[in-house]
């Protein structure tokens, strides 16, 4: 339980940093590359509450699809190489080399993701409440949190 409560905090956290960014920044990448913005009429990240999410091509979900079984077989063979010395959520990818070696931090660093995953994902939830019941961007709703960056 520990293993997949680590990849979804992992995915939360990387969708409490996405999902803002998008809004912000979809249109403009948009219009410089002459596609069509994927958000909203309102300006919204695409999502199940907000619609929008039959502007996603299919072949997008498909590629999506095939990274994470990819990875979900990337890390069935890291566990099978590592044997009795593997770590539950360990999966092997670890480019800048943050991730300690001895059993006890590596136990420390993940009780740290699993708390900030779990906060990423009462943000995300939030973030599609917010959209659901006042129909306006999370970055228009709360421009304090992401317009004085810009």
């Amino acid at each position: 339980m520990r293993e997949a409560e680590l990849k979804h905090c992992r995915l939360a956290m990387l969708a409490a940093v996405g999902w803002p960014l998008a809004e912000l920044f979809d249109g403009k990448i948009a219009t410089a590359l002459g596609l069509q913005s994927a958000l909203t009429s309102t300006g919204a990240s695409p999502s199940l509450l907000n619609g929008g999410l039959d502007k996603i091509d299919p072949d997008y979900w498909v590629i999506v699809a095939s990274i994470a079984g990819l990875a979900e077989l990337s890390s069935k063979e890291t566990k099978e190489e590592k044997g009795k010395s593997y770590v539950a959520g360990d999966c092997g990818f670890d480019p800048l080399g943050l991730f300690p070696q001895d059993k006890a931090g590596m136990m420390a660093m993940q009780t740290k993701e699993i708390k900030h995953g779990r906060i990423a994902m009462m943000a995300v939830l939030g973030y599609a409440a917010q959209e659901a019941l006042y129909r306006i961007p999370v970055t228009d709703e709360t421009p304090y949190f992401f317009k004085s960056i810009l």
